[in-house]
Protein backbone atom coordinates (compact mmCIF):
# COMPACT_ATOMS: atom_id res chain seq x y z
CA UNK A 1 0.00 0.00 0.00
CA UNK A 2 2.63 2.84 1.02
CA UNK A 3 5.09 0.91 -2.07
CA UNK A 4 7.28 4.62 -3.16
CA UNK A 5 6.18 6.84 0.01
CA UNK A 6 8.63 7.84 2.42
CA UNK A 7 7.45 8.14 6.10
CA UNK A 8 9.49 10.14 8.60
CA UNK A 9 8.72 9.21 12.09
CA UNK A 10 10.21 11.77 14.85
CA UNK A 11 10.79 10.05 18.47
CA UNK A 12 10.97 12.56 21.45
CA UNK A 13 12.33 11.83 25.25
CA UNK A 14 9.18 10.05 26.20
CA UNK A 15 8.49 6.58 27.60
CA UNK A 16 5.97 6.18 24.79
CA UNK A 17 8.85 6.05 22.85
CA UNK A 18 9.07 2.28 22.54
CA UNK A 19 5.19 2.47 21.16
CA UNK A 20 7.07 3.89 17.89
CA UNK A 21 9.09 0.40 16.91
CA UNK A 22 5.84 -1.24 16.49
CA UNK A 23 4.86 1.48 14.18
CA UNK A 24 7.76 1.51 12.25
CA UNK A 25 7.39 -2.32 11.91
CA UNK A 26 3.92 -2.18 10.81
CA UNK A 27 5.00 1.10 8.03
CA UNK A 28 7.59 -1.38 6.64
CA UNK A 29 5.04 -4.17 6.30
CA UNK A 30 2.99 -1.92 3.94
CA UNK A 31 6.48 -1.31 2.09
CA UNK A 32 6.75 2.18 2.86
CA UNK A 33 10.50 3.62 3.03
CA UNK A 34 10.68 4.30 7.01
CA UNK A 35 13.19 7.11 8.39
CA UNK A 36 13.52 7.80 12.07
CA UNK A 37 15.16 10.21 13.93
CA UNK A 38 15.79 10.88 17.29
CA UNK A 39 16.11 13.53 20.19
CA UNK A 40 19.14 12.33 22.22
CA UNK A 41 17.16 12.19 25.29
CA UNK A 42 14.95 10.04 23.27
CA UNK A 43 17.92 7.34 23.13
CA UNK A 44 17.79 6.95 26.84
CA UNK A 45 14.20 5.21 26.10
CA UNK A 46 15.20 3.13 23.46
CA UNK A 47 17.98 2.38 21.26
CA UNK A 48 18.44 3.55 17.39
CA UNK A 49 19.71 0.27 16.73
CA UNK A 50 16.48 -1.33 17.42
CA UNK A 51 15.13 1.42 14.69
CA UNK A 52 17.93 0.68 12.11
CA UNK A 53 17.51 -3.34 12.66
CA UNK A 54 13.22 -2.74 11.55
CA UNK A 55 13.56 0.19 8.97
CA UNK A 56 17.33 -1.21 7.47
CA UNK A 57 17.96 2.61 7.35
CA UNK A 58 20.46 4.76 9.92
CA UNK A 59 18.72 6.19 12.81
CA UNK A 60 19.51 9.77 12.72
CA UNK A 61 20.35 11.27 15.81
CA UNK A 62 23.45 14.06 16.07
CA UNK A 63 23.28 16.68 13.36
CA UNK A 64 27.09 16.51 13.10
CA UNK A 65 27.45 12.71 12.69
CA UNK A 66 30.36 11.94 10.04
CA UNK A 67 29.35 8.56 9.89
CA UNK A 68 26.65 9.50 6.11
CA UNK A 69 27.46 9.29 3.11
CA UNK A 70 27.85 12.96 1.29
CA UNK A 71 25.39 15.05 1.25
CA UNK A 72 23.06 17.53 3.81
CA UNK A 73 21.00 14.84 5.75
CA UNK A 74 18.34 16.72 7.48
CA UNK A 75 17.87 18.88 4.11
CA UNK A 76 17.83 15.39 1.94
CA UNK A 77 15.46 13.32 4.40
CA UNK A 78 13.16 16.25 4.55
CA UNK A 79 12.99 16.29 0.63
CA UNK A 80 11.87 12.43 0.32
CA UNK A 81 9.51 12.35 3.20
CA UNK A 82 6.12 12.34 2.06
CA UNK A 83 4.87 12.41 5.48
CA UNK A 84 6.33 13.41 8.94
CA UNK A 85 4.78 12.48 11.91
CA UNK A 86 6.70 13.06 15.30
CA UNK A 87 5.63 10.46 18.14
CA UNK A 88 6.00 11.21 20.87
CA UNK A 89 5.70 14.59 20.71
CA UNK A 90 7.40 16.14 24.27
CA UNK A 91 6.65 19.49 25.03
CA UNK A 92 9.92 20.37 24.98
CA UNK A 93 10.15 19.64 20.76
CA UNK A 94 6.69 21.08 20.45
CA UNK A 95 8.23 24.17 22.33
CA UNK A 96 10.86 24.33 20.16
CA UNK A 97 9.29 24.08 16.98
CA UNK A 98 6.32 26.26 17.88
CA UNK A 99 8.95 28.85 18.42
CA UNK A 100 11.41 28.23 15.14
CA UNK A 101 14.26 27.12 17.18
CA UNK A 102 16.12 23.96 15.30
CA UNK A 103 19.09 22.78 17.25
CA UNK A 104 19.18 18.70 16.62
CA UNK A 105 18.47 16.51 13.67
CA UNK A 106 14.22 16.40 14.52
CA UNK A 107 14.20 20.45 14.80
CA UNK A 108 16.29 20.86 11.62
CA UNK A 109 14.56 18.28 9.81
CA UNK A 110 10.95 19.38 10.54
CA UNK A 111 11.65 22.82 9.88
CA UNK A 112 13.24 21.96 6.17
CA UNK A 113 9.90 20.03 5.76
CA UNK A 114 7.03 20.40 2.95
CA UNK A 115 5.17 17.96 3.42
CA UNK A 116 2.25 16.97 5.98
CA UNK A 117 3.55 17.18 9.60
CA UNK A 118 1.60 15.33 12.28
CA UNK A 119 2.66 16.04 15.74
CA UNK A 120 1.08 13.18 18.61
CA UNK A 121 2.12 14.72 22.25
CA UNK A 122 2.56 12.32 24.70
CA UNK A 123 3.49 13.83 28.12
CA UNK A 124 2.50 13.99 31.68
CA UNK A 125 -1.49 15.67 31.91
CA UNK A 126 -0.48 18.55 34.09
CA UNK A 127 2.22 19.75 31.30
CA UNK A 128 -0.47 18.91 28.63
CA UNK A 129 -2.82 21.21 30.17
CA UNK A 130 -0.06 23.86 30.92
CA UNK A 131 -0.88 27.21 28.87
CA UNK A 132 2.37 27.54 27.28
CA UNK A 133 2.36 24.12 26.19
CA UNK A 134 -1.35 24.38 24.71
CA UNK A 135 -0.47 27.75 23.26
CA UNK A 136 2.79 26.30 21.04
CA UNK A 137 0.29 23.52 20.30
CA UNK A 138 -2.20 26.10 18.95
CA UNK A 139 0.50 28.19 17.47
CA UNK A 140 2.06 24.97 15.75
CA UNK A 141 -1.94 23.81 14.23
CA UNK A 142 -1.85 27.46 12.68
CA UNK A 143 1.71 26.53 10.70
CA UNK A 144 -0.09 23.57 9.38
CA UNK A 145 0.56 20.93 11.82
CA UNK A 146 -1.89 18.41 12.57
CA UNK A 147 -2.30 17.71 15.68
CA UNK A 148 -3.36 14.32 17.07
CA UNK A 149 -5.41 14.47 20.80
CA UNK A 150 -3.91 12.46 23.13
CA UNK A 151 -5.81 9.64 25.44
CA UNK A 152 -7.10 9.98 28.13
CA UNK A 153 -5.44 7.25 30.82
CA UNK A 154 -3.35 6.22 33.01
CA UNK A 155 0.27 7.57 32.57
CA UNK A 156 3.63 6.56 33.46
CA UNK A 157 4.16 8.50 36.10
CA UNK A 158 0.87 7.67 37.89
CA UNK A 159 -1.67 10.10 36.82
CA UNK A 160 -4.75 10.07 35.18
CA UNK A 161 -5.91 12.10 32.56
CA UNK A 162 -5.04 13.47 29.09
CA UNK A 163 -1.36 13.15 27.80
CA UNK A 164 -0.90 9.28 26.87
CA UNK A 165 -0.27 8.74 23.35
CA UNK A 166 -2.75 7.17 21.37
CA UNK A 167 -1.94 3.64 20.16
CA UNK A 168 -0.15 2.98 16.44
CA UNK A 169 -3.22 1.60 14.56
CA UNK A 170 -4.37 5.12 15.05
CA UNK A 171 -1.19 6.76 14.46
CA UNK A 172 -0.42 4.80 11.62
CA UNK A 173 -4.33 5.46 10.28
CA UNK A 174 -3.44 9.41 10.50
CA UNK A 175 -0.09 8.23 7.81
CA UNK A 176 -2.45 6.46 5.75
CA UNK A 177 -4.83 9.11 5.51
CA UNK A 178 -2.58 11.33 4.14
CA UNK A 179 -0.22 9.08 1.53
CA UNK A 180 -1.92 5.75 0.75
CA UNK A 181 -3.99 6.65 -1.88
CA UNK A 182 -4.64 9.62 -4.57
CA UNK A 183 -7.04 11.61 -3.42
CA UNK A 184 -9.53 11.58 -6.69
CA UNK A 185 -12.21 11.95 -4.40
CA UNK A 186 -11.49 15.31 -2.76
CA UNK A 187 -14.45 17.69 -2.63
CA UNK A 188 -17.15 14.53 -2.64
CA UNK A 189 -19.63 13.68 -0.45
CA UNK A 190 -19.67 9.76 -0.18
CA UNK A 191 -23.22 8.27 1.97
CA UNK A 192 -22.87 5.02 2.48
CA UNK A 193 -25.33 2.58 4.23
CA UNK A 194 -24.07 -1.06 5.90
CA UNK A 195 -24.79 -3.66 8.15
CA UNK A 196 -28.41 -5.27 9.16
CA UNK A 197 -31.46 -3.57 10.62
CA UNK A 198 -33.46 -5.16 13.48
CA UNK A 199 -37.27 -5.05 13.13
CA UNK A 200 -38.89 -5.37 16.40
CA UNK A 201 -41.80 -7.61 16.61
CA UNK A 202 -42.31 -6.81 20.51
CA UNK A 203 -39.95 -5.60 23.26
CA UNK A 204 -38.08 -9.36 23.34
CA UNK A 205 -37.73 -10.42 18.92
CA UNK A 206 -36.85 -8.64 15.97
CA UNK A 207 -36.49 -9.41 12.41
CA UNK A 208 -33.01 -8.97 10.71
CA UNK A 209 -30.74 -10.78 8.58
CA UNK A 210 -27.05 -11.95 8.05
CA UNK A 211 -25.29 -9.11 7.14
CA UNK A 212 -22.30 -8.25 9.14
CA UNK A 213 -22.00 -4.86 7.54
CA UNK A 214 -18.24 -5.21 5.92
CA UNK A 215 -18.59 -4.58 2.79
CA UNK A 216 -19.71 -0.83 3.69
CA UNK A 217 -17.41 -0.71 6.32
CA UNK A 218 -14.45 -0.82 3.20
CA UNK A 219 -16.27 1.43 0.82
CA UNK A 220 -16.39 4.07 3.67
CA UNK A 221 -12.47 3.67 4.33
CA UNK A 222 -11.66 3.62 0.52
CA UNK A 223 -13.39 6.71 -0.03
CA UNK A 224 -12.05 8.13 3.12
CA UNK A 225 -8.55 7.36 1.73
CA UNK A 226 -8.94 8.84 -1.43
CA UNK A 227 -10.40 12.12 0.02
CA UNK A 228 -13.69 12.38 0.40
CA UNK A 229 -16.10 13.35 2.99
CA UNK A 230 -18.27 9.87 4.08
CA UNK A 231 -20.44 9.40 6.39
CA UNK A 232 -21.69 5.60 6.84
CA UNK A 233 -24.90 5.23 8.00
CA UNK A 234 -24.63 1.57 10.05
CA UNK A 235 -27.02 -0.96 11.60
CA UNK A 236 -25.60 -2.91 14.68
CA UNK A 237 -22.50 -4.36 13.74
CA UNK A 238 -19.66 -6.20 15.49
CA UNK A 239 -16.44 -3.62 13.33
CA UNK A 240 -14.58 -0.87 14.75
CA UNK A 241 -15.84 2.32 12.80
CA UNK A 242 -12.97 3.52 10.41
CA UNK A 243 -11.53 6.98 11.56
CA UNK A 244 -12.26 10.36 10.13
CA UNK A 245 -15.66 9.38 8.96
CA UNK A 246 -19.13 10.37 10.12
CA UNK A 247 -20.99 7.23 11.59
CA UNK A 248 -24.73 7.56 12.30
CA UNK A 249 -25.44 4.61 13.94
CA UNK A 250 -29.91 3.08 13.33
CA UNK A 251 -31.13 0.10 14.49
CA UNK A 252 -34.51 -0.14 12.47
CA UNK A 253 -35.09 0.21 8.28
CA UNK A 254 -37.40 2.92 9.62
CA UNK A 255 -34.26 5.12 11.38
CA UNK A 256 -32.28 4.27 8.61
CA UNK A 257 -34.53 5.36 6.03
CA UNK A 258 -34.66 8.89 7.91
CA UNK A 259 -30.60 8.76 8.12
CA UNK A 260 -30.36 8.42 4.64
CA UNK A 261 -32.73 10.72 3.63
CA UNK A 262 -31.54 13.92 5.52
CA UNK A 263 -28.44 13.32 4.32
CA UNK A 264 -28.92 12.35 0.53
CA UNK A 265 -29.65 15.34 -1.13
CA UNK A 266 -26.23 17.02 -0.01
CA UNK A 267 -24.52 13.26 -1.14
CA UNK A 268 -22.67 13.09 -5.14
CA UNK A 269 -22.48 9.52 -4.69
CA UNK A 270 -24.83 7.68 -2.49
CA UNK A 271 -23.66 3.47 -1.90
CA UNK A 272 -26.65 1.63 -0.31
CA UNK A 273 -24.95 -1.80 0.44
CA UNK A 274 -26.89 -2.41 3.48
CA UNK A 275 -28.95 -5.98 3.80
CA UNK A 276 -32.24 -3.89 5.25
CA UNK A 277 -35.21 -6.19 6.56
CA UNK A 278 -37.19 -4.30 4.09
CA UNK A 279 -40.11 -7.70 4.15
CA UNK A 280 -43.68 -6.80 3.39
CA UNK A 281 -46.16 -8.83 4.88
CA UNK A 282 -46.88 -10.57 1.67
CA UNK A 283 -43.05 -11.61 1.31
CA UNK A 284 -42.96 -13.24 4.41
CA UNK A 285 -43.20 -17.42 4.09
CA UNK A 286 -44.64 -18.42 7.43
CA UNK A 287 -48.41 -16.98 6.76
CA UNK A 288 -49.60 -18.52 9.98
CA UNK A 289 -47.25 -16.80 11.51
CA UNK A 290 -48.01 -13.66 10.26
CA UNK A 291 -52.00 -14.03 11.06
CA UNK A 292 -51.21 -14.78 14.64
CA UNK A 293 -48.73 -12.48 15.44
CA UNK A 294 -50.04 -9.16 14.89
CA UNK A 295 -47.45 -6.71 15.67
CA UNK A 296 -45.34 -8.95 13.60
CA UNK A 297 -47.50 -7.86 10.64
CA UNK A 298 -47.24 -4.04 11.58
CA UNK A 299 -43.65 -4.32 11.67
CA UNK A 300 -43.27 -5.89 9.04
CA UNK A 301 -45.67 -3.06 6.65
CA UNK A 302 -44.15 0.01 8.28
CA UNK A 303 -41.01 -0.22 6.76
CA UNK A 304 -40.09 2.28 3.11
CA UNK A 305 -38.10 0.93 -0.01
CA UNK A 306 -34.94 3.20 0.30
CA UNK A 307 -33.44 2.54 -2.75
CA UNK A 308 -36.56 3.13 -4.72
CA UNK A 309 -36.87 6.76 -3.05
CA UNK A 310 -33.44 7.39 -3.50
CA UNK A 311 -33.66 6.68 -7.39
CA UNK A 312 -37.31 8.65 -7.33
CA UNK A 313 -35.61 11.60 -6.05
CA UNK A 314 -31.94 11.16 -7.47
CA UNK A 315 -30.88 14.88 -8.59
CA UNK A 316 -28.77 15.47 -11.93
CA UNK A 317 -25.10 14.65 -11.40
CA UNK A 318 -26.12 11.76 -8.02
CA UNK A 319 -24.76 8.56 -8.53
CA UNK A 320 -26.35 5.77 -7.12
CA UNK A 321 -25.36 2.43 -6.40
CA UNK A 322 -27.35 -0.64 -4.84
CA UNK A 323 -26.42 -4.19 -3.76
CA UNK A 324 -28.04 -7.11 -5.08
CA UNK A 325 -27.71 -10.45 -3.37
CA UNK A 326 -29.48 -13.07 -4.99
CA UNK A 327 -29.31 -17.71 -4.46
CA UNK A 328 -30.92 -17.45 -8.36
CA UNK A 329 -31.61 -15.60 -11.59
CA UNK A 330 -28.97 -13.06 -10.56
CA UNK A 331 -28.41 -11.23 -13.25
CA UNK A 332 -32.40 -11.09 -14.58
CA UNK A 333 -33.10 -9.90 -11.31
CA UNK A 334 -30.24 -7.49 -10.51
CA UNK A 335 -31.30 -5.83 -13.95
CA UNK A 336 -34.89 -5.72 -13.32
CA UNK A 337 -33.65 -4.14 -9.54
CA UNK A 338 -31.47 -1.43 -11.85
CA UNK A 339 -34.24 -0.13 -14.05
CA UNK A 340 -37.11 -0.10 -10.96
CA UNK A 341 -34.85 1.52 -8.61
CA UNK A 342 -33.58 4.02 -11.19
CA UNK A 343 -29.73 3.38 -9.94
CA UNK A 344 -26.79 3.72 -11.91
CA UNK A 345 -25.46 0.64 -10.29
CA UNK A 346 -25.65 -2.61 -8.99
CA UNK A 347 -23.59 -4.62 -7.64
CA UNK A 348 -24.97 -8.09 -8.00
CA UNK A 349 -23.75 -11.69 -5.97
CA UNK A 350 -24.81 -15.11 -5.21
CA UNK A 351 -25.16 -16.61 -1.98
CA UNK A 352 -24.42 -20.08 -3.64
CA UNK A 353 -21.08 -18.34 -4.61
CA UNK A 354 -17.89 -19.61 -2.51
CA UNK A 355 -16.31 -16.82 -1.53
CA UNK A 356 -19.30 -14.43 -1.25
CA UNK A 357 -21.78 -13.61 1.00
CA UNK A 358 -22.21 -12.13 4.49
CA UNK A 359 -18.83 -13.16 7.34
CA UNK A 360 -16.10 -13.14 4.58
CA UNK A 361 -13.46 -10.77 3.71
CA UNK A 362 -13.77 -11.56 -0.28
CA UNK A 363 -16.49 -11.44 -2.40
CA UNK A 364 -17.41 -12.36 -5.86
CA UNK A 365 -19.45 -9.47 -7.35
CA UNK A 366 -21.17 -8.78 -10.95
CA UNK A 367 -21.65 -5.07 -11.74
CA UNK A 368 -24.68 -4.64 -13.63
CA UNK A 369 -24.91 -0.86 -15.25
CA UNK A 370 -27.52 0.79 -18.47
CA UNK A 371 -24.32 -0.28 -20.33
CA UNK A 372 -23.71 -3.55 -19.44
CA UNK A 373 -22.67 -6.16 -17.72
CA UNK A 374 -19.39 -7.12 -16.00
CA UNK A 375 -18.24 -10.03 -13.93
CA UNK A 376 -15.67 -10.02 -11.71
CA UNK A 377 -13.66 -12.59 -10.05
CA UNK A 378 -12.57 -13.64 -6.43
CA UNK A 379 -11.39 -10.23 -4.61
CA UNK A 380 -10.88 -8.70 -1.66
CA UNK A 381 -14.07 -6.53 -0.06
CA UNK A 382 -11.44 -3.88 0.26
CA UNK A 383 -10.46 -4.15 -3.39
CA UNK A 384 -14.01 -4.44 -4.76
CA UNK A 385 -14.74 -1.46 -2.58
CA UNK A 386 -12.55 0.31 -5.01
CA UNK A 387 -13.37 -0.57 -8.27
CA UNK A 388 -17.29 0.60 -7.46
CA UNK A 389 -15.68 3.87 -6.25
CA UNK A 390 -13.74 3.88 -9.90
CA UNK A 391 -17.18 3.60 -11.44
CA UNK A 392 -18.62 6.03 -9.16
CA UNK A 393 -16.19 8.71 -9.58
CA UNK A 394 -16.98 7.96 -13.14
CA UNK A 395 -20.47 8.40 -13.31
CA UNK A 396 -20.50 5.21 -14.99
Amino acid sequence: MLQGKCVVLGVTGSIAAYKIAGLASSLKKLHADVEVLMTKNATNFINPITFETLTGNKCLVDTFDRNFSFHVEHVSVAKKADVLLIAPASANVIGKLANGIADDMLTTTAMACKCKKILAPAMNTNMFDNPIVQDNIEKLTRFGYEVIEPANGYLACGDTGAGKMPEIDELQDYILREIAVEKDLTGKKVLITAGPTREAIDPVRFITNHSTGRMGYEIAKAAMLRGADVTLISGPVALTPPRFVNVVPVSSAHDMYEAVMAHANESDIIIKSAAVADYTPSTVANEKMKKSDSDLSIALSRTKDILLELGQKKRDGQFLCGFAMETQNLLENASKKLSSKNADLIVANSLRTEGAGFGVSTNVATLITKSGVEELPLMSKADLANIILDRANKGE
